[in-house]
């Protein structure tokens, strides 16, 4: 089935073919640009550029920009359009007699729309409405928009953005970007976040690495993983879902401080915060423990919110978030037991089962103990902790790569600071032992062949490097995207990822345009 173009589309197709009839290229190659709307809204001076009767000549302030066309008012020979650049929209004044003969008449009013890129010479001055504005004394087109931007209007003279689906949203992100400069800003802060999160590593000394994405096995979570095929090599591979065994490589190798933001993928399900192509922070620091590691999370994420927003206290929906040093830190089963009235430590498998089951949840023969408690907490706890909260010591069987505890049994040095009702950090001492960790990827190998799909894998090769010796080490796991939903205050994960995963669209094909003359020319 044919795409039937609509008639503003037809005009446009229309135009550019009358612009290459009056032989002005609807594409040109390059347009030098010496200024943004930004700047020069912030640096115009009214006493060193704006004419005054009792006062010196003003100095002339020329400036070369370019950008997209957002609205038009015409006023006979003259009018007023605004210019939309990276930084923002500065209006422009131009008059007939300024510009090449006819191109006024024939091309501005006629043949230039908005959506249209054009680049834009002159000087800039003050109209008598207060309004910086550039006048324009070269006006050329650099790119003739054949499509119309969506659901957008005039009204006295400005342009009001209508677009409220979210899915075309993330689909045409691009034309997001262009009606609603809010979302650049978005993207903007998350680019300032991760280079604050830099910018405090490279600090103090730590690396920044690159592991493979394609791994022969993979490993480092529990989560089902995307599975590929390498022809030459004839093997499958995976995409990995976490960083965490190479850099515990590189720790064996000699590197005291490594770390990765990279992008990581799951095959899992899509929700509000969860993106199956994600991104991630992994951090390993040689001769440290979790204790450690919390201090450092915290002094991390106060100081990322105030290098992105000014201060450590941000603003996420109904709630104020305060990443102000220091937060509680909880025991797991304590929180669970404040919750729910039920003290799970110790308890056995079965024991856990009938306990989840009285609070309601469904436990099915793939879920050991591990996993039981985990839907406990992820219920009953996790939703209701807003503020930053440590979450401590977990119990063994939900962290295969962390160091059993110094005291509790049965438990691991781990933690997870949870933000928002939703966990952001996770972090342990990491497991040393490569017998220990032998053991553990065996227990994962049991719930692997009872049915439980996001178990590890064994990894001869990292129990191998084990063997070598990998001093004592604290690792650390965050995930960039939920901290740049908070510092940003965007309700879903896809909010702050350029190009979400979507389903496809349906498939429709593009009319050629050929007739000038007739609407019929779209075809059906």
């Amino acid at each position: 089935m044919k795409r039937v173009l609509t008639e503003q589309e037809l005009e446009r197709r229309r135009a550019r073919q009358q612009l290459e009839a009056l032989g002005i290229t609807p594409y040109p190659y390059r347009w030098e640009v010496s200024a943004h709307a930004a700047e020069i809204l912030s640096r115009f001076d009214d006493a060193r550029h704006q004419p005054r009767p009792d006062g010196p000549a003003p100095e002339p302030y020329t400036v070369s920009i370019a950008g997209r066309i957002m609205s038009r008012r015409i006023m006979g020979k003259a009018a007023f359009f605004d210019v939309q650049d990276e930084s923002g929209r500065i209006q422009v004044y131009v008059r007939q007699q300024d510009l090449p003969e006819g191109f006024y008449e024939q091309v501005f009013k006629k043949l230039l729309d908005i959506g249209d890129i054009v680049g834009v010479e002159g000087f800039v001055f003050r109209t008598r409405m207060g309004e910086i504005t550039v006048h324009a004394q070269r006006l050329e087109l650099l790119a003739k928009a054949l499509r119309p931007l969506p659901v957008v209007k005039e009204q006295d003279g400005r342009l009001y953005n209508e677009v409220t689906d979210k899915e075309f949203r993330y689909r045409q992100r691009y034309v997001d970007l262009i009606v609603n400069p809010e979302v650049r800003e978005v993207f903007r802060k998350r680019a300032r976040m991760i280079a604050a999160i830099r910018h405090f590593l490279d600090t103090r000394g730590y690396l920044e690495v690159e592991t493979p994405v394609l791994q022969p096995l993979y490993g480092g979570a529990t989560a089902r993983p995307f599975i590929t095929y390498h022809n030459a090599l004839d093997m499958p591979l995976y995409l990995r879902i976490a960083d965490e065994l190479y850099l515990k490589r590189l720790i064996v190798g000699g590197y005291e401080g490594v770390y990765e933001i990279s992008k990581d993928f799951r095959n899992e399900g899509l929700s509000r915060f969860h993106n199956p192509e994600f991104t991630m922070l992994e951090l390993y620091v040689a001769y440290k423990d979790y204790y450690w590691m919390m201090d450092l999370v915290e002094e991390l994420l106060e100081y990322v919110a105030i290098e992105v927003t000014g201060q450590a206290e941000v603003h996420w929906g109904e709630h104020t978030i305060s990443f102000r040093r220091p937060w509680p830190r909880i025991p797991m089963f304590e929180a669970i037991r404040e919750r729910t009235g039920y003290d799970l430590y110790g308890k056995s498998r079965d024991e856990l089962a009938e306990i989840a089951r009285k609070l309601g949840l469904e436990v099915d023969s793939t879920m050991g103990s591990g996993k039981i408690i985990d839907a406990i907490f992820g219920e009953f706890v996790e939703p209701h902790l807003i503020q930053p909260t440590f979450i401590i010591d977990y119990p063994i069987e939900l962290s295969p790569l962390a160091k059993r505890h110094r005291t509790k049994p049965g438990l691991v040095e781990r933690f997870e600071v949870i933000v928002g009702g939703k966990e952001l950090c996770n972090a342990f001492s990491e497991l040393n032992d490569p017998d220990d960790q032998r053991a553990r990827f065996e227990e994962q190998a049991k719930l692997r062949a009872a049915g439980d799909e996001e178990a590890m894998q064994i990894d001869e090769d990292f129990l191998r490097a084990l063997e070598y010796g990998m001093p004592p080490t604290a690792g650390l796991g965050i995930g960039i995207d939920r901290l740049a939903m908070i510092l940003t205050n965007q309700p879903s994960i896809r909010d702050v990822i350029l190009f979400p995963l979507l389903r496809p669209e349906q498939p429709a094909a593009t009319t050629a345009f050929t007739d000038t003359n007739s609407s019929e020319a779209a075809g059906t």
